[in-house]
């Protein structure tokens, strides 16, 4: 058997930018996942033709909020709670006019480094044929390194996709809805993504037996 390694893609771009978590953090994350999760079913509904309404996603994008704040711990005042619940159902609706909506989320990837080090990478949503993307709901311009690193991660998982980010910002009224694509990766660029990966996975990784590991594997190797 072989023991390697493993992380999360955010556990990387957590070890390599860190920063304490505020309250303010804590509600930021419970609204995005409350968009991400109702967004991720929901296209997945619209790829299989049902069709869903608006009144159906506002209602789980309103659950996953309140369970989340109930996870965090916070209490929001009754109009701060519904300032945030437009803005996701603000972001829900351009989401529902842009070219993401009815794309799936790709099994997650491992990419293998030296044998060692595996990154577990998965984007939000992809085609299936040659795009991923990863999605955020606030101003993402220019791309903040974390997120920069993020999606570079998964470049190196879905080697022959074109990468896009794709940023609906909620704090706009209306939400600014921008999808760009990412420069692919050059060898240099790669091999010091990868480098990275491989000494923050040896540090802070968990050893897994890779033969037990059912996901795509992208294998690399660096010169030591």
């Amino acid at each position: 058997m072989t023991t390697v390694k493993t992380m999360a893609t955010h556990d990387v771009v957590r070890e390599t930018y860190p920063r304490p978590v505020t309250e303010k953090d804590e509600l930021g994350m419970a609204v995005g996942r409350a968009i991400d999760e109702t967004l991720s079913h929901f296209s997945y509904e619209f790829a299989m033709l049902r069709k869903p309404t608006r009144t159906a996603m506002n209602r789980m994008a309103t659950e996953i909020l309140d369970r989340e704040l109930a996870d965090a711990d916070l209490t929001l005042a009754p109009a701060e709670r519904e300032q945030h619940l437009a803005a996701i159902s603000a972001v829900i609706q351009e989401f529902r006019k842009s070219e993401v909506m009815g794309l799936s989320r790709p099994r997650s990837r491992l990419v293998l480094i030296n044998e060692r080090v595996g990154v577990y990478a998965q984007p939000d949503f992809w085609d299936g044929r040659d795009r991923f993307y990863e999605m955020k709901s606030y101003h993402a311009a220019p791309i903040p390194p974390d997120v920069l690193l993020q999606v570079q991660l998964f470049q190196c998982a879905f080697p022959k996709f074109r990468a896009f980010l794709a940023w609906f910002d909620r704090h706009a009224t209306p939400v600014v809805t921008t999808i760009d694509e990412l420069p692919p990766l050059g060898p240099e660029s790669l091999e010091e993504v990868l480098r990275l990966a491989y000494r923050v996975g040896l540090e802070k990784g968990t050893d897994k037996v890779l033969e037990y590991v059912d996901s795509p594997t992208v294998r690399y190797s660096l010169t030591t």
